[in-house]
């Protein structure tokens, strides 16, 4: 078991954010969402969850990523192809803007698999001179 470094040292060992703990049914309950929405997500690959066997398995991790998902989609009107095109591009936290206190409890602000690669932007190629040639 895992002591996450968040909750401090209480002495209470607790799960981590990572442990995928929750069946499928289990994370809908807590999102107050149809299961249904949950495998459109993963179809759409806007989550994966762990699986063993048939069953699916969401960590808290994957819950607060569904909330703030679930926030770009309701909230401010966003696609899932939307979502999944911006974030190829750009971390959620640039999409959404929210304030730096929620940021600092977000999963994905932490996340190295949200932040895009760095954009090589690539130099024009110089204009080549054109040769005038003149037929006599």
């Amino acid at each position: 078991m895992y002591v996450d470094p968040e909750v401090g040292q209480g002495g209470h060992d607790m799960i981590s954010q990572d442990e995928p703990i929750f069946t499928i049914g289990m994370a809908a309950k807590i999102l107050e969402v149809h299961q249904r929405t949950l495998r459109n997500y993963e179809e759409s690959g806007l989550v994966r969850p762990a699986r063993r066997g048939k069953w699916r398995y969401y960590s808290m991790r994957d819950i607060k990523w569904i909330e703030c998902l679930r926030e770009m989609i309701h909230s401010h009107g966003i696609s899932i192809n939307a979502v999944k095109k911006l974030l190829a591009y750009t971390p959620c936290w640039n999409i959404v803007d929210c304030p730096f206190e929620k940021r600092q409890r977000c999963s994905a602000f932490f996340s190295n698999t949200l932040v895009p690669n760095k954009v090589v932007r690539l130099k024009p190629v110089p204009q080549r001179k054109k040769k005038h040639v003149v037929n006599v």
